[in-house]
């Protein structure tokens, strides 16, 4: 969730550094930081985006140095809390992100010592132990540091009498780019890539020394590790906004192309079984977090309709303190990222419990992939804005790709029913481009949203979770308090909340479902609340009772949430531009959450 860039070569470091942490920022914004290395170790840092730092910045010169752009997670947001820190000596920079768990009683024996703490922050307590453990050298000194240390870390080190910077990690991500006679290193890989395509991953547990001409990476016994870099196959460009105001916006229009991919090279092994191949297990557990949580209710609904395997859901962050049952189901781990620190304990719980893993994830070597027993990758492509939007959809792809395998081998579908719904599936990224080319419609029930201080989403059945998450689009990125119900619980409490200021956005699709939903619609339209009603093109009943229509291509019902949460995107992103919010970078949210 946090931004590390570290820079070893012979240029000046202090561009490079800042190029590349521009790329990372949509990892965290409070404060930013950088120490280069040259004659002693200089750090600047400070309270705001990396832009405010830029601007107090004086002339560094030096070759070799370390950054980071924060997200808080111990420390309120203040210049003195940013990273990089520096030890007593002032002989170590360095930056870290995760969380130590165990800072507090580090802290209190290293000031029992004599060290200086000058920030709120479980990072500082690192440096001070580096300086502790300190014999000449640098790498020595962090593996035997990181041995008092209990949490999570990707670590970047930055002494004033070498070229080298030594890194670590442990459940976080890092990456090391190889150049010519320079090297990087950082938490994610568009930081790199204006540099360099030849990437490698550092693995859980393992250290690196890396200096101008050569990178040595050491596992947790000390030996050297020999690994193959990848070549990344994405460019620089494909991480930018491409001329477009922002990236969620940049990000939805790419919707069609990410559901391409996802598809591409899958939707044919449905059949063969070139993924999930052992479809022997009698029940499925999905565990997921926040939007991901989302995507596994829509999965659940998915598969138990497609395959009749009983399905369930957990969120990651309350998996590991319940109690396992005797049978073992196959564990789906849903997560954007592949580096979300619950959905990562999830993992390792189920695994613990003798159940067969499975994860779906858009980012190829994250660490998630190192977790499980199978891996199926979205294909979306890089997603920078914080709300999560291709991906989302990828994700119901996949859901939905899975669970007509599991359907087909267990006979539950037969060839005609697969052949209609891969159909279907190929069609869907013509029916988002249809929903996206009608905006125009989306656009103009805005005015309704954006005076709003409340708002409700409703939906039955598969659509219930689509239009939770079409409220934690607003609420994340327009700050409009936004709450999701299950049409039929509107009775049970909600409607005591509608009122002609309280607008409700509604869906309503032509399944087993319809005639209730309409009721329900009809309910909400007598409190006098102006009512947003997204359902089939053609649908005149639909229409004639709500205040705004919006309409989508007469696709299959368990496909549905597709179309319906490119306009709930649609509908946030405007409401949230109408309102001049940050879009791209939400207050007090990161994209990707890698502590507990």
């Amino acid at each position: 969730m946090c931004g590390i860039v570290g820079y070893t070569g012979s240029r000046q470091a202090v561009d490079i550094l800042l190029d590349a942490l521009k790329r990372l920022e949509y990892r965290g914004y409070d404060s930013a930081g950088i120490a280069v290395c040259g004659k002693g170790v200089q750090i600047f840092k400070d309270k705001g985006e990396i832009s405010s730092l830029e601007k107090s910045l004086p002339r560094i010169h030096g070759t070799v140095g370390i950054s980071h752009t924060r997200w808080a997670t111990c420390g309120k947001p203040s210049k003195e809390n940013a990273h990089p820190f520096a030890d007593c000596t002032g002989r170590f920079a360095l930056v870290h992100n995760g969380i130590i768990e165990n800072h507090r009683q580090l802290r209190q024996k290293l000031e029992s010592e004599g060290h200086r703490f000058t920030s709120e922050t479980d990072t500082e307590v690192l440096v001070h132990l580096l300086e502790a453990n300190f014999n000449g050298d640098v790498h020595s000194a962090l593996r035997e540091s990181l041995k008092e240390v209990k949490g999570t870390y990707a670590i970047a080190v930055a002494s004033s009498d070498s070229n080298e910077i030594v890194a670590a990690r442990m459940e976080n991500p890092l990456v090391i780019g190889l150049g010519v006679g320079e090297n990087l290193v950082a938490s994610d890989v568009p930081a790199l890539l204006n540099y360099t395509n030849k990437i490698l991953h550092v693995m859980d547990g393992e250290t690196a020394v890396i200096s101008p001409d050569s990178v040595a990476i050491y596992d947790e016994s000390g030996a050297e590790v020999k690994r193959n870099p990848s070549t990344v196959t994405w460019t620089i460009e494909d991480a930018e906004k491409g001329g477009f105001e922002h990236f969620m916006l940049k990000e939805i229009l790419e919707g069609p192309s990410s559901i391409h991919n996802s598809l591409l090279g899958s939707l044919d092994g449905v059949e063969e079984g070139e993924f999930l191949q052992d479809v022997g297990f009698k029940s499925v557990k999905i565990v997921a977090c926040g939007s991901s949580f989302h995507a596994a209710m829509i999965g659940k609904y998915v598969i138990e309709n497609l395959s009749h395997i009983p399905t369930t859901l957990e969120l990651a962050s309350e998996y590991r303190y319940s109690h396992g049952t005797k049978e073992s189901p196959l564990v789906i781990l849903v997560t954007q990222s592949g580096e979300t620190a619950d959905t990562l304990a999830a993992a390792r719980e189920a695994r613990r419990r003798g159940c067969r893993t499975l994860a779906i994830t858009n980012v190829v070597g994250s660490t998630i992939t190192r977790e499980v027993d199978e891996v199926f990758y979205t294909r979306a492509g890089p997603e920078i804005g914080v709300a999560a939007t291709k991906t989302f959809l990828t994700q119901l792809v996949a859901l939905s790709l899975l669970a007509m395998r599991m359907g087909f081998a267990r006979r539950q579908l037969d060839h005609e029913r697969l052949r209609i719904l891969k159909a279907e599936l190929r069609s869907m990224p013509r029916y988002v481009e249809a929903v996206i080319d009608g905006a125009q419609q989306i656009e103009g029930s805005v005015e309704m949203l954006a005076g709003a201080r409340d708002a409700f989403f409703i939906g039955r059945n598969i659509n219930f979770p689509t239009m939770l998450e079409g409220a934690l689009k607003l609420k994340e990125i327009s700050y409009i308090h936004a709450e999701g119900y299950a049409a039929g619980e509107l009775k049970h409490g909600p409607l005591a909340l509608l009122d002609s200021r309280t607008p409700v956005v509604a869906a309503c699709i032509k399944d087993h479902t319809y005639d209730k939903m309409l009721s329900n619609v009809s309910e909400v339209a007598a409190r006098d609340s102006p009512v947003i009603g997204i359902g089939y093109e053609d649908d005149m009943d639909l229409r004639s009772i709500v205040d705004r229509f919006i309409g989508i291509p007469k696709v299959d019902p368990i496909f549905s949430p597709i179309p319906i949460t490119v306009v709930l995107q649609l509908l946030a992103y405007h409401t949230a531009k109408r309102k001049g919010c940050s879009i791209d970078k939400p207050r007090n949210l990161a994209k990707s959450v890698t502590v507990e």
